[in-house]
């Protein structure tokens, strides 16, 4: 553990979710550009590769907000946390709305973050019913009995929604019970039996490439995409693709 409170594999973990996420946005910019043709929004294999990203962060989410408030609610953290991604959404929304006027991004996934950050508190030392209240939310939802699809209805007109789809919506339910699963995995000790060993654990420049990554999420997350698009958007002035 680092600092205390910090599991050098769980920065490791969540750094393979940022190459991951980078590989992923590049192959919608490539789409986005018109650089190759395919649609990466239906495509299967995109769609999984997706579930699988946001899955790792959302796990990573309940992880690290149990291993911040193990024994109590840690308030300047916590404020501290709510600063750094409310003004990081925010970006998100002003730059998406700016990019994509009739798709832009109202609830991706680091909205999603701050606004589970502060739901899942009152359940981070019932780790049996976070279990539980997760299950049966993914399940409910897979069974078309709980979503959120009232809430957007009422939210569309007054806040001008893109009434159609956003290029990234990280809807609450069911993505919640990834959190309530990575805290249910703290509080019972599953997480050390993981991150304690060896592919997570080894100290070498791999692993210390992708802590470094991890520890980072938040910043990469937030330049990376602007970058990919700047370079994307030079290479068509110079003339490299149509």
């Amino acid at each position: 553990m680092q600092n205390k409170k910090r599991l050098i594999g769980l920065d490791v973990f969540r750094g393979w979710a940022i190459v991951l996420m980078v590989i992923f946005h590049f192959s919608y910019d490539i789409y986005y550009f018109n650089i190759i043709d395919f649609q990466i929004q239906t495509n299967t294999f995109f769609i999984w590769f997706r579930f699988l990203i946001v899955s790792i962060f959302l796990l990573t989410v309940g992880m690290s907000l149990k291993l911040a408030h193990q024994t109590e609610i840690n308030w300047s953290s916590l404020k501290e946390r709510t600063l750094y991604l409310g003004v990081a959404s925010f970006l998100v929304t002003i730059s998406s709305y700016i990019i994509f006027p009739n798709s832009w991004i109202y609830f991706g996934i680091l909205h999603f973050i701050l606004v589970a950050s502060f739901i899942v508190l009152p359940l981070l030392n019932y780790p049996y019913l976070s279990l539980i209240i997760a299950i049966t939310t993914f399940i409910a939802f897979h069974l078309n009995i709980l979503n959120m699809h009232w809430l957007f209805n009422i939210l569309v007109t007054p806040l001008h929604l893109p009434p159609t789809i956003s290029v990234d919506v990280v809807r609450f339910v069911p993505w919640i019970s990834f959190v309530l699963v990575g805290i249910s995995m703290v509080s019972l000790g599953w997480h050390q039996r993981i991150f304690n060993r060896g592919f997570f654990n080894k100290r070498g420049k791999l692993n210390n490439f992708f802590s470094f990554l991890g520890k980072h999420s938040l910043l990469i997350y937030i330049i990376h995409q602007p970058i990919l698009f700047g370079i994307f958007i030079l290479l068509k002035e110079v003339k490299l693709y149509n």
